[in-house]
Parts: structure tokens; C-alpha cells; sequence
């Protein structure tokens, strides 16, 4: 459950970080363009592009540090939890426990 749970995380960021490759590569074309077209000079284009590509950067990192600190962070607080709550915890973790082992089993014989 919590496997799942990260894998989904990581699913999330690694298309946040997709999604600010593609925005840069398409910005980039952008900048391009404009200076085709005589409405920018060479250099404001390459001015903009550097912007673009430092902006992008640090949203890189800011999703990194992002993904790090969730990734840190305890899913569940266990300490928090009632006795009753720890107790119905122990018991799903259990099942899955033995839905594991019973599937090993299976696809071993």
C-alpha cells in the first residue's frame, strides 16, 4: 500500500518534470521563432532563452526537493494513532503479510 503510494509519487514528479522539458524545448522554439520573424534581436532571444532555461532549473529543483521531503515524511503517523487505530494498522499490515506470502507460495509451485 505504502510501495504504491510512492511509486504513484514518483509517477506524479516524474511528469511534472516531463511536462518542464517539454515547456522548455517549446519555449525555446518560441524564442526562435520571434527572431525569425525580425520581432526580437539575436541577442534579446538568447537573453530570453537563458531566463527560460534558469527558470526552469529551479522549478526542477524546487520539484525535487519536493518529491525528497514527501519521500521523508512518514505516510502515516503512527505515533499520533489510538490504540484501537495501531491495533486495526497491525491487523490490515498482517493480511497483506499473509495475501503476500499466500501469492509467493502460489507462483512458486
Amino acid at each position: 500500500m505504502f510501495a504504491e503510494l510512492g511509486n504513484d509519487l514518483k509517477k506524479v514528479l516524474l511528469a511534472g518534470i516531463g511536462a518542464v522539458a517539454v515547456t522548455a524545448e517549446k519555449s525555446e522554439e518560441v524564442v526562435k521563432e520571434l527572431v525569425r520573424r525580425g520581432e526580437l534581436t539575436v541577442e534579446q532571444g538568447k537573453a530570453l532563452n537563458e531566463e527560460l532555461k534558469h527558470k526552469i532549473k529551479e522549478t526542477v529543483q524546487e520539484k525535487r526537493a519536493e518529491r525528497e521531503s514527501a519521500a521523508a515524511a512518514p505516510a502515516v503517523d503512527v505515533e499520533a494513532m489510538t490504540k484501537e487505530e495501531r491495533e486495526a494498522l497491525r491487523r490490515k499490515l498482517a493480511e497483506l503479510d499473509e495475501k503476500e506470502q499466500n501469492g509467493t507460495e502460489s507462483a512458486g509451485q
